[in-house]
């Protein structure tokens, strides 16, 4: 039944005829005729057999519409048919079929009222679509005649308003789009103007526009060339960043950096910033160099433009070595001035940032990002610091190291010196650093230029010392070492002195940074110049001379007012009013006053020759190296004291050596000063070049750091009597040493500040061991003179004529009195005359007179103890004799008290003492000769003392003496 319900469905509302006629060809099967229909109503039905009959139906059957029944039916025929069997099974189908008939017949019958009645619904609803089809056709002919008549020309305004709008609109993008075309033009010229953000912003603004007229084909070749100008804008905006590496510009810096935050490429700009400096630095410092070793060479060479830097410092000269180095040094502060300045630009403008009301809505906004960039930027430039320090100092150092400066002059090595300090500060103040690599470099360069050059000043003073006539080098009475040139650089040192009224500003100008002091212009490296300008004050006295003749001696009297201040011309001044009459004075006047006045400062003129002059300036020179290489200060200082070390043993070695000493007994060389004389001439005297007592042979090494013993000038005469065997050439030799020995202490606190911690017992050493030991030169030096100046040998003479055992007392002293003090008046008046000559300051005078007097005194007890036999009375008149000889004498000298006065004394005076008494003396008094006591006893012998005592003394005599053997 499902079968034929689908069936009917898909034929739609059609007549029974139709649906019949629509059936396909499976679907045909033969339909009733209204009287088989009418007999199959009229036969009796059996619904039970009838249901039966369709349930014997074949499943097969239902299966699908497009089952062909009769293709199955034919299928199932057996092989061999037979007609008894097809005819049943025909009967069968028939039965079948009209059982599905009668049932179609049924349900046909049933629904026929239903049927009819839908069909005239349809037939109704066909008519009125008929009757709405005229409606319309007739509504279309209408409108037809209204359109044609009203509405077209009203719809045509429309439309035209319409179109023109919309051209309107057109012609408004097309200029647009005209104008986008020639921004080229415009933003070439902010590019020349340098407006790098207005051209970015511009740019930036066309490209927004750009995308609001991306539907028209044209824009998409616009957007290219706006991409291409803005990659130009960046190209050029990056040539703008890296001019500010040499020379900043805060208006052209402030541009740049607007710019590239437009870009939003702060982080960028940044690491471009740094990438410029470097090959700022690399460019500068390669065109400075290659500049000067272009000039040098003279020629158009083009060899050098392909060299490395490294490699092209090797070219430079020694002539183009300092202004090189100047201008080297001054590129690369420009470099670093410019990076100082770009930090300090954007500390301000981030304080500027943080301060304005802006800050606080962009912080609303959220400012992450921005605070990011920031950190970033800041960290940036504070790591950069170290990193653009160290390029500038393998810059440097691969300069200082190219050139061998061990040849250099003085001058100029500290020139060279002065400028690596000075850029050491810089580095310094620029990021806190030590310098290391610079340190090194230059302490290489020092250490070898100075061990050269130390050994050429030793061999130059052995020079000055053999050709030294040792007379006096004029110098003013004020003369000073802090007025020489090279102790120029202790003037800071002596900052104490400024009076307080000036030393707050002072202060404020040493607190300001190098970085402040040339902010608005200027360079820390020109100073040099300047500095070589200065000129030493004149610390000669020879101008003050009236002639060349008179130059000759300090001590003449001088013609010159050129120093007197304007009131000591006057002739006098009213010490209430200070008022000075209108009366001009003469020029006599002028002159003795001139002479008081130049008499009263000799007395403090300081007593120094031209080699000690050098000396001095020698050493300034070594602690100006020193004061700059602080790592090499104990080997400067080492060498300052064999300058020193030098001129002492020379002095001694011209003046002061003689193998009287040991004999004499007076303890002239102090066990000190031997030391310290053995020292040098071990570690310093080159013996075997010298042909004098050559030691063991030292190897060439130890040989290259010693100096040979230097050679009195034969133009020095020391065996002259009228000049007291050259007392004025002695007294110039000794005291100038004295007076180096005096501004060696003077500069000891000084010298004590650069010397390393650990190396100051050496220093402590040498002003203890050695400069204090100049002044002891005195007694060897100045006892030549004295043993030479009076005739002892003639007193001795003269005294062994006299006879001293007498029965009476005399009141007549004996001439050999007489005689020795003429000698020693002698020797005042020669005194007298050399001092004409030099200056012989008091604690000179006093070791030549100690020394004449004291060989006198032993003279006179060599002569008592020569006496073969003395009584009482001759014992008196030995006394009578010293006497008369010492109220003489302190009318020679000031000296007090007399030496060896209780030396004579005592010996007189022991004649008279008994066996025990004379005993104990001998034990106590080893200050006399073995002789001398022996000669004590034996005339003593027979008067008070017996031949068994004589022995007993003899024997304490020769018991003394045995530990000397």
């Amino acid at each position: 039944m499902q079968k034929i319900k689908s069936l009917m469905a898909r034929q739609g509302l059609k007549s029974p005829q139709e649906s019949v006629v629509d059936m396909s060809p499976v679907e045909s099967f033969r339909t009733p005729s209204k009287e088989e229909l009418r007999e199959l109503r009229e036969q009796p039905t059996d619904p039970q057999a009838e249901q039966e009959i369709i349930d014997s139906i074949e499943e097969v059957y239902y299966s699908s519409d497009s089952f062909d029944m009769v293709q199955y039916e034919l299928e199932k025929l057996p092989p061999d048919l037979n007609l008894l069997e097809l005819e049943e099974y025909r009967d069968k189908l028939k039965r079948q079929q009209a059982a599905v008939s009668k049932r179609v017949a049924d349900l046909i019958l049933e629904k026929q009222p239903s049927y009819v009645k839908e069909l005239e619904r349809v037939t109704s609803l066909q008519t009125n679509l008929q009757l709405a089809a005229v409606i319309c056709t007739n509504a279309r002919r209408q409108l037809r005649s209204a359109k044609e008549g009203f509405t077209e020309a009203s719809l045509g305004l429309l439309a035209n308003q319409r179109r023109r709008q919309l051209l309107t609109g057109l012609l408004k993008s097309l200029r647009t789009i005209k104008t986008l075309q020639r921004t080229d033009v415009r933003l070439s010229e902010m590019l020349e103007e340098e407006d790098y953000p207005g051209a970015i912003q511009l740019c930036l603004e066309c490209q927004k526009a750009a995308s609001t007229f991306k539907h028209y084909n044209c824009i998409s070749e616009l957007n290219s060339k706006l991409q291409d100008t803005l990659e130009q804008i960046e190209e050029q905006l990056d040539v703008a960043l890296s001019k500010t590496c040499k020379h900043f510009d805060v208006s052209h810096y402030t541009k740049v950096q607007l710019a590239y935050k437009l870009l939003g490429k702060t982080q960028t700009a940044m690491d471009q910033l740094h990438m410029h400096f470097t090959q700022a630095i690399h460019n500068t410092v390669f065109q400075v160099v290659l500049g000067y070793v272009e000039l040098c060479a003279g020629n158009a060479d083009t060899k050098f433009q392909k060299m490395q830097y490294k490699d092209l410092c090797t070219h430079i000269t020694t002539d183009s070595y300092i202004p090189c180095l100047t201008d080297l040094c001054k590129a690369l502060w420009e470099v670093m001035l410019s990076y100082y300045l770009t930090m300090q630009w954007h500390d301000e403008h981030y304080k500027e940032e943080e301060a304005s009301p802006a800050a606080e809505d962009s912080v609303a906004e959220g400012s992450d990002e921005s605070t990011v960039g920031r950190s970033y930027v800041k960290k940036k430039l504070e790591h950069g610091l170290t990193r653009i320090w160290q390029d500038v100092q393998l810059k440097v150092k691969a300069y200082l190291l190219g050139t061998d400066m061990s040849n250099f002059k003085y001058d100029d090595f500290i020139v060279v010196l002065d400028v690596i300090s000075r850029l050491m500060q810089v580095g310094e103040e620029f990021c806190g650093s030590k310098s290391e690599v610079l340190q090194e470099s230059i302490k290489r360069q020092s250490v070898n230029y100075f061990k050269n050059y130390h050994r050429t000043r030793l061999e130059e003073l052995r020079m000055f010392l053999e050709n030294e006539t040792w007379e006096l080098c004029p110098v003013k009475s004020n003369f000073s070492i802090a007025q020489l040139h090279e102790f120029k650089f202790m003037g800071q040192c002596r900052s104490p002195s400024v009076s307080p009224s000036r030393q707050p500003e002072s202060t404020d100008l040493l607190e300001l940074s190098l970085f402040e002091q040339y902010l608005e212009g200027g360079n820390p490296f020109e100073m040099q110049i300047d500095n070589k300008e200065e000129e030493t004050e004149d610390v000669l006295a020879s101008n003050g001379y009236e002639s060349d003749e008179l130059e000759k001696s300090v001590y003449q009297e001088y013609d010159s007012d050129s120093d007197v201040p304007e009131e000591l011309k006057q002739d006098y001044v009213d010490e209430q009013t200070g008022d000075a009459p209108v009366k001009s004075v003469s020029r006599e006047t002028l002159r003795s006053r001139k002479r008081s006045d130049y008499n009263l400062n000799r007395a403090n003129a300081p007593i120094l020759t031209n080699t000690t002059l050098n000396v001095i300036r020698l050493v300034g020179k070594y602690m100006q190296m020193m004061n700059i290489l602080k790592p090499i200060a104990f080997d400067v200082i080492h060498c300052v004291s064999q300058l020193f070390d030098y001129y002492l043993y020379a002095v001694y070695t011209f003046f002061g050596r003689n193998d009287m000493y040991e004999s004499s007994g007076l303890g002239l060389i102090s066990s000190r000063l031997r030391t310290t004389l053995s020292r040098i001439q071990e570690s310093l005297i080159d013996m075997e070049s010298g042909g004098e007592n050559p030691g063991p042979h030292a190897s060439p090494e130890e040989r290259k750091e010693k100096v040979p013993s230097p050679h009195l000038s034969q133009l020095v005469i020391l065996t002259a009597t009228d000049t007291l065997y050259g007392l004025a050439e002695r007294v110039v030799a000794t005291e100038s040493l004295v007076f180096l020995a005096e501004q060696f202490e003077f500069l000891q606190p000084h010298l004590d500040t650069m010397m390393p911690s650990a190396k100051k017992p050496f220093l402590q050493q040498f002003y203890s061991q050695t400069v204090s030991t100049a002044s002891e030169l005195r007694k060897p030096i100045y006892w030549i003179v004295a043993a030479k100046a009076i005739d002892y040998e003639q007193m001795l003479l003269l005294m062994a004529g006299v006879k001293w055992d007498i029965k009476e007392i005399m009141s007549q002293h004996n001439v050999y009195v007489d005689v020795l003090l003429k000698e020693f008046e002698k020797f005042n008046l020669r005194l007298g005359d050399v001092s004409k000559i030099v200056r012989i300051p008091l604690p000179v005078s006093n070791v030549l007179w100690e020394h004449c007097i004291r060989l006198a005194n032993r003279t006179l007890v060599e002569g008592y103890a020569n006496v073969k036999k003395c009584s009482n009375e001759g014992r008196a008149l030995m006394q009578l004799d010293f006497q008369q000889f010492l109220m003489k004498l302190e009318k020679l000298t000031d000296l007090r008290p007399i030496p060896d006065k209780e030396f004579v004394e005592t010996y007189i005076k022991a004649y008279y003492l008994t066996e025990n008494d004379m005993e104990q003396f001998i034990k106590n008094h080893r200050e006399y000769s073995m002789k001398q006591l022996t000669n004590l006893v034996n005339v003593c012998l027979g008067s008070h003392i017996n031949k068994k005592a004589r022995q007993k003394l003899l024997a304490a005599i020769d018991d003394i003496d045995r530990p000397k053997r």
